[in-house]
């Protein structure tokens, strides 16, 4: 007779997302794990058992709602969020995940035909919003009255505001009472757990969802890639250290201190426990994922609410925040804040930048107003549930020489552990190494989307010969880091040549006078395409449009890095370059204002 086995319990425990939950309780009950500072500069922190309590709390008054979960192929009820970053977000991703429903975070930066149609194609049963964004959600609410069953009103104050939306509950209230335990189901790892909604920049968003197994997967794999790269990050740290303690380790020295006690005073500084601020908003992809990362390794979260660069300063010298991830333009805004010098940022000692490409100019003049600053880039999209490539410096590149490491740094990078990518040519092969071949990227891995929710015409076009086709197109250099170039729609193609708009972007970028800097084609006649170039100048600079093809000439055509063609004939300066919600240059509200921004621009030098 055969042994009774539990292979539910054992070879086939599910991989899910409760497991991330339990585990900074198990470790560090009492420690402070999340603290949110709303826009009015008041501050709210939990203890890990807190906001444990409160999840388990609102997870049965989800139950009392109707939630129902879903099962492998079947998604159960949409949780929609039309929120901001705060505690009790953080609370309704995990009680909804983990009951088996689907977090939905609404993208409040679209336009509103696209915020109403995510809403309705996702079918969200429950929409919770905030006081701030309640405005926004009575503008749309005829239009998804009739999907929505529920509203859920998040506020740091008490009391239900006057409004026409209804039914309407207040979060706060929703949870008194509430048992402060849950029995979690043990879902299939296959339950959906997320959907992500595109930014719709060539139509309608488009819908991805993922189970847990792949956010579980996604997340252990992410967190492996930084410990194989140890030896990089360690090497940045003492780096950081050695920066931003140097004059008072210096005087120690002097002082002929016991070199034990130099050691202690070094303790000191030792950054024990990591301090995330989530400047990334949660309805990006839940920012990059971090909620599933930051609460697997029990990181003290920070969240800020609505992102502006005095909150942000505020928040990392009275949090003593060590990293946070940023988009290019949240950078560039940091940049130009007037009273930046007046906070102490020393214990900010890494930025992640995504959402779009990072200038080498942008990061150069970061770490150049902040020593201590390591700001990196990688690559990821909604379809692959953002991180799948990233740029890390290889053991050999350790010693190489500051500026030397910084044009490996902003490079897209490699595929992270666990992501198969590839860059292919127009016959479907990989494209040489050769730093030069332009050619389309394609993924495959255990977090690359499998279908377009509801949409099989799409998926099909996506999904080629066992590839998923990003549409970015890319270069590998002879290392093997993938170089992206330009999206395969945003390619200006002047006669027979391409010319490659995010490769002129990163070089305009690094004129110490340019803050930002984007190129599109412009029609013409003889070329079929020219183009031309909006640029954002550092603001008090003395600079022409002149100049700025003149630094092209010296710093682009005369060190080979771009060829006579690709110098715009066109230059025009912009106090704000459009766009989208994500940070990424808008290229499609920069086509439809094509004329507004050609009268204001510069005829440069055409090609004969």
């Amino acid at each position: 007779m055969a042994a009774k086995t539990y292979p539910q319990y054992s070879t086939r425990y599910p991989l899910l997302l409760t497991d991330f939950m339990h585990r900074p309780l198990s470790l560090y009950p009492d420690d402070i794990g999340v603290v949110y500072r709303n826009d009015a500069g008041e501050y709210f922190r939990f203890t890990w058992r807190q906001w444990y309590k409160r999840t388990c709390q609102l997870a049965h008054a989800l139950k009392q709602l109707g939630v129902k979960p879903g099962r492998p192929g079947e998604p159960g009820d949409r949780l929609g969020a039309m929120a901001l970053n705060h505690h009790r977000h953080l609370e309704l991703i995990y009680a909804g995940t983990c009951l088996g429903a689907v977090s939905h975070p609404i993208n409040i930066m679209l336009s509103r035909e696209h915020m109403i149609h995510t809403i309705n194609h996702a079918g969200d049963s429950i929409i919770f919003v905030d006081e701030a964004v309640l405005p926004l959600l009575e503008l749309i609410y005829d239009r998804i009255k009739d999907t929505v069953k529920t509203f859920v009103y998040i506020s740091d104050r008490p009391g239900r505001p006057q409004t026409r939306v209804a039914p309407l509950y207040e979060y706060e209230e929703l949870l008194k009472g509430q048992p402060e335990e849950f029995d979690w189901p043990l879902l299939s790892e296959d339950t959906y757990a997320v959907l992500y909604y595109t930014t719709g920049t060539t139509g309608m968003p488009k819908g991805v969802m993922f189970t847990h197994r792949q956010l579980y997967l996604q997340t252990i794999h992410i967190l492996a890639a930084q410990m194989m790269r140890f030896h990089s990050y360690a090497m940045e740290f003492l780096e950081w250290l050695f920066t931003a303690k140097a004059e008072a380790l210096g005087k120690l020295i002097a002082a002929g201190r016991d070199p034990k006690e130099l050691l202690e005073e070094l303790k000191k500084d030792f950054p024990v426990l990591d301090v995330p601020m989530i400047n990334i908003p949660l309805f990006h992809i839940h920012a990059w994922g971090a909620p599933w990362q930051n609460v697997l390794v029990a990181n003290k979260m920070v969240f800020p609410g609505r992102f502006s660069p005095r909150a942000f300063c505020e928040i990392v010298q009275t949090e003593r925040v060590t990293s946070t991830g940023l988009v290019p333009t949240m950078l560039a805004m940091l940049l130009e804040f007037e009273d930046l010098n007046k906070y102490d940022l020393s214990s900010l000692r890494n930025i992640g930048v995504g959402g779009a490409a990072l200038p080498l100019g942008l990061k150069a003049k970061a770490e150049k107003q902040f020593p201590s600053f390591r700001v990196s880039s990688g690559y990821g999209m909604t379809e692959t549930a953002a991180g799948s490539i990233a740029a890390a410096l290889k053991r050999h590149m350790i010693n190489w020489p500051k500026e030397k490491q910084d044009q490996v740094r902003v490079k897209t990078g490699t595929p992270i552990f666990g992501i198969e990518a590839r860059v292919i040519g127009e016959d479907g092969k990989p494209v040489p190494q050769d730093n030069s071949t332009l050619g389309e990227i394609v993924l495959r891995g255990h977090w690359i989307m499998e279908q377009y929710y509801k949409d099989p015409e799409k998926t099909e076009t996506a999904w080629r010969d066992g590839w998923f086709h990003t549409g970015d197109m890319a270069k590998v250099d002879e290392e093997g880091y993938i170089v992206i170039a330009d999206r395969i729609t945003d390619v200006i193609r002047s006669g027979a040549e391409m010319v490659p708009t995010v490769l002129l972007e990163n070089l305009t970028a690094t004129c110490d006078h340019v803050l930002e800097a984007t190129f599109v084609g412009v029609p013409d006649e003889k070329w079929g395409e020219r183009p031309m170039a909006l640029v954002k100048p550092v603001p008090g600079a003395s600079v022409t449009e002149e100049d700025i093809y003149h630094f092209l000439e010296v710093e682009g055509l005369e060190k080979g890095k771009i060829t006579k063609w690709m110098l715009p004939d066109f230059i025009v300066f912009c106090d704000n370059i459009p766009k989208t919600s994500v940070g990424k240059y808008d290229k499609i509200t920069i086509r439809k204002r094509l004329d507004e921004f050609l009268a204001k621009a510069k005829r440069m030098r055409a090609p004969k």
